[in-house]
């Protein structure tokens, strides 16, 4: 138990700065309005995510560890949206599409109602 959690810290965290590279490097090479950094990360995560399933899904090549150091740790730290989308793939695999449109619409609607919460929250306190 120890080890696969010291193994979802390290891809954690390595996840995170990578994010924190990548939404640099756009920031300081597309100057718009749109988020555009955190769109390419949580895309190339979505992708990212895909492969690492894939790979681990028609070979043995990827240790159940591998898997929690690339997946949970280092997508996980890159982009919680990839693991949004897998969620969603899976409940779409399946064939609960009740329950994916349920969690992406409750997920991106609370989300953004959370957010105006906390500030809210903070600029009443």
């Amino acid at each position: 138990m120890i080890k696969n959690i010291l193994l979802i810290g390290l891809g954690g965290g390595i996840g995170s700065i990578a994010r924190y590279f990548c939404q640099k490097w756009v920031a300081e090479n597309i100057q718009h309005p749109f988020p555009w950094g955190t769109f390419a990360v949580n895309v190339a995560g979505c992708f990212l995510i895909g492969i690492i399933y894939a790979i681990a899904e028609r070979t043995t090549v990827l240790a159940p560890q591998i898997r929690l150091l690339l997946i949970t740790g280092f997508c996980g730290g890159f982009t919680t949206f990839s693991t949004f989308a897998f969620e969603n793939m899976n409940l779409l695999r399946n064939g609960d599409m009740t329950y994916m449109l349920l969690y992406t619409l409750a997920s991106v609607v609370l989300g953004i109602a959370a957010v105006f919460a906390g500030i809210g929250l903070i600029k009443i306190l």
